[in-house]
């Protein structure tokens, strides 16, 4: 049987770390910071550990339908998402995951780019 990811790179605290990492780019970000002004910052960043470890193959699952719940009150467009998917990159590249398994991790993000990504109407 195929070791997970997730067991691969060490399993909850090694993707609370990476989570945790990341959360620093993002808010340092000015493209995809300002969504995060006013959030419940431990809470979140529970969930993202959660999510990026069911992600990797880890025992935590998050349905399509929770992720779109959660982001439904914003305005995500394609630039702020492929901007969220560079600092995942960056940040899996930091500690060390190998090209092969970030591309993995970025490939299961891309298949929920139309969960969260929003096309406002322009009057």
């Amino acid at each position: 049987m195929e070791q997970s990811l997730f067991d691969k790179y060490g399993g909850f605290s090694a993707i609370s770390r990476i989570v945790m990492s990341l959360y620093d780019r993002l808010l340092d970000d000015d493209t995809v910071g300002p969504f995060f002004d006013d959030v419940d910052m431990p809470r979140l960043m529970d969930h993202q550990t959660k999510f990026i470890s069911s992600l990797l193959g880890g025992p935590a699952s998050f349905s399509d339908d929770h992720i779109q719940r959660a982001h439904r009150h914003m305005v995500i467009s394609d630039a702020h998402f492929d901007q969220l998917k560079a600092l995942v990159s960056e940040t899996l590249a930091d500690f060390n995951i190998e090209p092969d398994d970030i591309g993995r991790v970025l490939q299961a993000f891309e298949q929920r780019r139309p969960l969260l990504v929003r096309v406002e109407n322009v009057d």
